[in-house]
C-alpha cells in the first residue's frame, strides 16, 4: 500500500499516518457524517479502531477483514467471536488481494465464509472492479457473483470499490438479486458513470451505498461531490444514509439474538 500511495495515488507521506479521534470526528461533524465504519484486520488487529468504537459507539462500527480462507475453521471461529464481542457490521474479502489473485468468488475456498455470514446474518462486502494496485484483477469481475448470489440467496452481499470497467454487469446483477448491493467506496462520486446514476434514479434507489475510502479519499472531498450529483433529494438521502443504515445496521439486533441462542 505504500507503493500504491507513492505511484498510484501520488499521496503525501502522511497519508497513512496515525489519526487522533478528535481529528476524525471533527471531519465527520464538518461534513454531516453521522456514522463511520472502521476497518479491523484479523491478521493485523488495530487497537485504534476498537478504541474509537468503544469511546464513540454511536459514531463508529467495525468491519472485519483478514479471514484465512485456506484455513477457515479456526479463522471463522475467531470471526464469530469478534462479531459477538465487538460492534461488527460487516466482513470483507478482496479476491485480488490474496492468493496471488487466483481465487475467483465462485471457488469453494469462499464457501465456508459465505455459509458463516449467512448463518450470522452478517453482510459480506467483496471488492469488485479492477484494483488500483498492480495486481491481477480478473477475479474481481462482478460476473462471478452471479453464481454466488444464486447459490447463497440468504447471503447479504455488497460489491465495494465500484465495479469499473464492468459497471453494466454489476447493474444487471443488482437488478436480478434482492440480496445484492453496491458501494461506491474508493470511487470519486463525480467520476461515477452515467449508467449508474440513471440506475440510482430508477430501479436502483435502494441498491447503491455511499462510501469514502478515508484517508485516501477524505470526506472533505467525497461528501461535497456526492451532494453535487444530479439526484432527487430522496434518492440522495438513500445513497448517503438510508441504504447503508438498512443493509448494515437494521438487522444487528437479529444477529445478536442469533449469537445469544448459539451460546
Amino acid at each position: 500500500m505504500l507503493k500504491v500511495r507513492d505511484d498510484y495515488f501520488k499521496g503525501p507521506a502522511s497519508l497513512y499516518s496515525q489519526v487522533e479521534l478528535g481529528e476524525l470526528t471533527g471531519e465527520m461533524d464538518e461534513h454531516g457524517v453521522e456514522k463511520a465504519v472502521l476497518m479491523y484486520s484479523m491478521a493485523k488487529p488495530s487497537k485504534t479502531a476498537v478504541e474509537f468504537a468503544e469511546k464513540c459507539p454511536d459514531r463508529f462500527s467495525l468491519a472485519i477483514n483478514g479471514v484465512d480462507l485456506l484455513h477457515p475453521v479456526s479463522s471463522l471461529r475467531e470471526l464469530e467471536s469478534l462479531v459477538a464481542s465487538l460492534p461488527v457490521v460487516y466482513t470483507t474479502a478482496g479476491p485480488s488481494f490474496w492468493g496471488d489473485g487466483q481465487y475467483p468468488p465462485t471457488d469453494a475456498v469462499y464457501y465456508p465464509l459465505y455459509y458463516k455470514c449467512a448463518e450470522l446474518g452478517l453482510p459480506l462486502c467483496m471488492n469488485t472492479g479492477l484494483p488500483g494496485p498492480p495486481i491481477p484483477g480478473e477475479v474481481q469481475n462482478p460476473i462471478y457473483l452471479d453464481r454466488v448470489c444464486y447459490r447463497f440467496p440468504e447471503l447479504r452481499l455488497c460489491m465495494i470499490h465500484g465495479a469499473d470497467p464492468w459497471w453494466d454487469t454489476a447493474i444487471r446483477l443488482l437488478m436480478k438479486y434482492e440480496n445484492l448491493r453496491l458501494m461506491t467506496s474508493a470511487w470519486s462520486p463525480k467520476r461515477l458513470p452515467d449508467s449508474l446514476i440513471h440506475f440510482m434514479r430508477t430501479r436502483g434507489r435502494n441498491k447503491i451505498i455511499f462510501g469514502s475510502d478515508w484517508p485516501v479519499l477524505r470526506m472533505s472531498r467525497v461528501v461535497p461531490e456526492a451532494l453535487a450529483l444530479d439526484l432527487p433529494h430522496d434518492v440522495l438521502e438513500n445513497y448517503l444514509y438510508n441504504n447503508a443504515h438498512e443493509f448494515f445496521f437494521t438487522d444487528r439486533s437479529a444477529r445478536d439474538r442469533a449469537l445469544r441462542n448459539q451460546e
